[in-house]
Parts: C-alpha cells; structure tokens; sequence
C-alpha cells in the first residue's frame, strides 16, 4: 500500500477527493464486469438456433465455465499485486488493466466464437490488473490509524454497487431486447467511462500507489520495501491467510447468484408481471437486487457497526466476517421454499419474493463481509506486501467463485440425451403455432406466427415419465397420448434408456405415480446453418432431465449451503479470542484523526 504523501489532501464529503476519482472508476469498471456476468451464462446456455443464438451449452457446461473464468478473474490478481510491488506501483497497473479490460469487452462484442474466448481472457488479465491495485490505493487515502478507513472502503464498496446495479439492468434489458452481443457491447461502454475518470484524476492521486521502488515513492515505503518482517507483521499475514479461506467459503456460497441461481430464476421463478410494457422480467435483471440493496443498506450497516463498536460490544473485522457469512447462508432458507414451492405442483414455479428475500439475506452479509474485509488487509498487511496481500484476497475470491462453479455445476443433472425419429407430420399435433422472431432476407427481426419446427426453432412437449413392463414409458403431461415412437435415448454411456429404466424402478415410479420431464427438441447448430435444410425437420435432437429429481437435488443444494456457512460462521466465534491475539491490537488503537493522542496502527510496531 502506498503511504500518504500529502497530509492535507483535499477533501469532499469529509473524504479525499481522490476516493471518488476510485469510487467512478471502480463503478464504471464493475458496470462492464457484472453487465457481461450478468448474461454471460445464460448467453452460453441459449440455444445456438435461437433468432439471437447462444453458444447452446448445457446447464451444467455453462455454469462449468463460468466457475473457471470467475476463478481466473480473481486470481489474476496475484500476478496483477506482483507486477504492480515489483515493477509499476498500483497506479500504472491499475491504467494497464483499464485498458485490457477495455479492449476486452470491445472484442466480446463481436458475434464469433473466437472472439467470445479471446475477450474472456482479455477480462481475466485486465480485472487482475486493476481490481487489487485500486482497492489498495483507497486505503492509500488515508493516514496510520484513520478511522474513516472503513467507511472509505463501504463509500468505495457503494460506487461498486452503482455500477453492478445499473449494469444488471440496463444490459440485461439490452441483451433482451436487442441480442446478446448489444449487451456486451453497453458493458464495454461503461469500461471506457471507467478509465476517462481515472485518467481525468491523476492530479488527485499523486503520492498514492507509486511504485514503492521509483523516487516517488516515501522514505518509509522505501525502507519497508529492504527490511523484513518482523515478529508482528508475520501474525498479522497468519491471520490474513486464515482471513482468506473465510473468504473462500464466504464466496464459495454466494456466487451462486450468477450460475444457479440465474439459473434457476430464469427456468423456475415466476416472472410475469402483468404490465403490457415489460410482460416478463428477464432473469438477468434480478441480478441488480444485490447492487440495489447494497445502495439501499450500504450506510445502514456500516452506522450500525459504528454505534455497536461505541456500546463497547465485539465488533472487530473477523467478529463481522463471521457474522456476514451466518447471515448470507441463512439466505439460502428462502431458496429452500422456493423450490418447495416450485416442486408443490407439477411443472410449477415460485414467486418472485423468495429471490427478493434471499438475495436481500445475502447482501447483508456482503455487506458486513466483504468491504470490512478489505479494509483489514490494509491494516494488517506489511507495507511491501500489500498489493500481493490483496491480490492473494482478491484470488481467494477466485477460489471461492470456483468453488461456487462446483457447487452450481454439481447441482444440475446430465440430461438424457437422443435424437427425433419421426417426421415433421409426425410431431407437429404436439405442438402449437406460436409467434416466432426471425430475421428476414435484409437482416431484419420481423414476427410471424408459425409452428417452431418449420422455422428450425427449438420446441418442448411435457410429458410423464415411468416404467411398465419393463419399459420407459413417455405420456404427453395433459392428453396422456404416447411419446415413445417420436424419440429415441442415446445408447452412449450415462445418458441410456437402460440408466434412465434403472432410476425409475429404484423409485417405484408408476403409471399412478410418474416422473415428469420437459422434452426439448432442438435443431443440431451446423445443419441449421445450411438454408436449404430450413424447415424440413430432420436433425432434432432431444434432451431432458427428470423434474423432481432436478428439484430434490436443488432443494439438498440450498440445504447443504445453509448449513455449511452457519456452522462455520459460529466454529469463527469460537476461536475469535484467538485469531484476535494475532493481529496484536492492530484495530484497538482506531480512532477518529481529531484525536491525536491515540497511537498509529498500521505497520506493526517494531
């Protein structure tokens, strides 16, 4: 971290003004993050013969992916505190990343394979460039033992939240309405913004994240950078590292927000709403309720933490750490009768307010996790590690968000897979004219009404599942006409009638007593592509997965979480004495500036 050069910055709203230069551009960077998360999976779970395809990946393959790239994003951040202690200092590294990030969402832009990949990777070294390195140079603002540290951070934590809010809408009304590459293209948008800001205040920086070993740097931040640790700052990184895997386990559960719960949103949320204006809420819209309440409660908790800390009561970082992952998890009982309420009925969905809830539930829990938590790597860490030390934090994020990947992809079953063996004729009685969006011959979307299959279009039909004499039997849901002769299984491993026989015998699943499923037919990409197969209706694959089992693993999923991070959360306060001696009083001697009698805290006294 670098120390504060000017003692007498200027100041706005009681705070350097260079906390806001941060707070506009982390907004504007975090606007292109979770505008592209946003859509990111449900981009890849789309139907490649969608009017505005997607990538046509399963469930689970989506949530796979986005386990690995968050992951990536995160841990980038080692590599990016590494460069920026070594070579460039915080501020430069910070304009290299804006600029990668920039180029990458301008590429994702782009509708082609290649570039979906490249601008992943382009993101992933960009937001390791820029995210530990303007985290540390908020707490750069300020002097040894400023109290304003951490409501620095909750203002800065706000400024994220703006831009995760308005981005979850904007672009995902965007890539609703107009594709999903228009989406990318508006988080590309807010990138841009970001790194104006940044350049437009450079003047309001000076002193703050210069490489530690050019003349700019303190003489303090030279003399940190040659000597070692000594006895004080070694505990003070033991309590760091084990800071980090509260992190791990707080993230593992909370990123569920853009995989399964989008996910599960999307397939099993009631989303109408009744207005002729917006019809339906796309899923990816509800990922602004975090952001919104964060605007909302943000203050709110940091004055509660405030008052709790003057009534004398325990209120240290790893206390709040402990405490926010207690109440992020318990946000997981909504998800619970969520899906007892979608499962209640056959083919049903929940109500809009168990994601409002749930969602609100673990927003106070980032809340009391998540900015406390950077503020105490800025306490804690020893000058010359600083930039490592948040990027190692930021890279236990990573893990965190690929423990959530795992946690997400293990939720979702592999759904049985064949292919159509009838004729168009013959499918055609199970389904219903319905109005379809295509393009025309100049490129325009234009609507008509026809049946899917003569547009190459992706159609379901519902039907109950069980075994009889030996068979799988397939009835359609409300007729009770058979399926069986439209479709055959695959015979490839995991995904065969004789696996698919063996679970419905095992459950005693009968005619009286049925599974049900959702049949998806679905053109293969490549032959969808040739103009002269349009519409003939061959090349129909089929997939499904069996709905209560779906459901019963999604209900123990949300189960699992909430009692993992409860218990957790309270095996922290019992060992928080001891974590405490540690840090060796690093947060006893906070105090207000007006008071100069109190002692500094920051570097370890030697």
């Amino acid at each position: 971290m670098s120390a504060t050069v000017n003692q007498n910055r200027k100041e706005l709203f009681g705070h350097p003004v260079g906390l806001f230069v941060l707070f506009f551009t982390e907004m504007w960077e975090r606007f292109s993050y979770y505008g592209m998360r946003g859509i990111l999976v449900l981009y890849m779970a789309t139907s490649a013969t969608a009017i505005d395809p997607g990538l046509g990946w399963s469930n689970k393959d989506a949530i796979w992916l986005y386990g690995w790239y968050t992951m990536l994003v995160y841990v980038a951040s080692i590599p990016g505190g590494w460069i920026a202690d070594k070579f460039l200092g915080q501020k430069k590294t910070v304009m290299l990343g804006g600029l990668l990030l920039c180029f990458g969402h301008g590429i994702l832009a782009i509708p082609q394979n290649w570039a979906f990949f490249t601008g992943l990777i382009l993101i992933i070294l960009g937001v390791g460039g820029l995210k530990p390195n303007i985290s540390t140079m908020v707490g750069g603002l300020y002097q040894e033992g400023d109290i304003r540290r951490d409501s620095g951070f909750t203002i800065f934590y706000i400024g994220i939240n703006i831009g995760a809010f308005l981005a979850s809408i904007t672009v995902g009304l965007v890539a609703y309405y107009y594709g999903w590459h228009y989406g990318f293209g508006l988080a590309g948008i807010g990138m841009v913004l970001g790194q104006l800001v940044f350049i437009w205040g450079q003047k309001f920086l000076k002193g703050v994240g210069e490489f530690t070993g050019g003349s700019q740097a303190s003489d303090e931040e030279r003399a940190a950078a040659k000597r070692p640790l000594n006895s004080i700052e070694k505990d003070r990184v033991v309590v760091l590292l084990i800071s980090f895997l509260i992190v791990v386990v707080f993230w593992g559960a909370f990123e569920q927000a853009g995989g399964l719960m989008n996910l599960y949103t999307d397939a099993k949320v009631d989303r109408t709403t009744g207005w002729s204006s917006l019809a339906e809420i796309p899923a990816a819209v509800f990922q602004s309720l975090n952001a919104g309440y964060i605007i909302i409660f943000g203050t709110v908790i940091g004055g509660f933490w405030i008052w709790w800390k003057k009534k004398g009561r325990e209120s240290s970082s790893l206390f709040k750490m402990a405490v926010g992952t207690i109440i992020m998890g318990l946000g997981y009982v909504f998800m619970m009768f969520a899906s007892q309420e979608a499962s209640a009925e056959t083919f049903g969905k929940a109500a809009m307010v168990w994601i409002f809830l749930a969602y609100l539930f673990h927003t106070i829990g980032e809340l009391c996790t998540s900015p406390v938590a950077l503020s105490f790597i800025t306490k804690l860490a020893p000058l010359k590690y600083a930039s490592i030390m948040m990027g190692v934090y930021f890279a236990a994020t990573g893990f965190g968000n690929k423990l959530a990947g795992s946690i997400g992809e293990a939720s979702q079953l592999e759904p049985f897979a064949g292919k159509m063996v009838v004729s168009k004729q013959d499918v055609i009685p199970f389904m219903t004219k319905d109005e379809i969006e295509i393009k025309n011959a100049q490129k325009e979307i234009v609507k008509i009404v026809d049946y899917p299959i003569n547009e190459d279009k992706n159609f379901s039909i519902k039907s109950k599942v069980y075994a009889e004499n030996g068979a799988v039997v397939y009835k359609e849901f409300e007729s009770g006409t058979d399926l069986n002769s439209l479709f055959e299984l695959s015979t490839e491993e995991d995904s065969n009638t004789d696996e698919l026989l063996a679970t419905l015998t095992e459950n005693n699943i009968t005619a009286s007593n049925p599974y049900h499923a959702k049949l998806v037919f679905e053109k293969d990409k490549d032959k969808a592509q040739i103009t002269e197969n349009k519409g003939d209706g061959k090349d129909y694959g089929v997939s499904f997965v069996l709905e209560e089992q779906q459901s019963e693993v999604e209900y123990a999923t949300f189960k699992w979480l909430v009692i993992f991070t409860v218990a957790f959360g309270l095996l922290l306060i019992l060992f928080l004495k001891k974590l405490k001696k540690l840090t060796h009083g690093a947060e006893d001697r906070e105090r207000d500036m007006k008071h100069e009698e109190a002692e500094g805290f920051e570097i370890a006294d030697n």
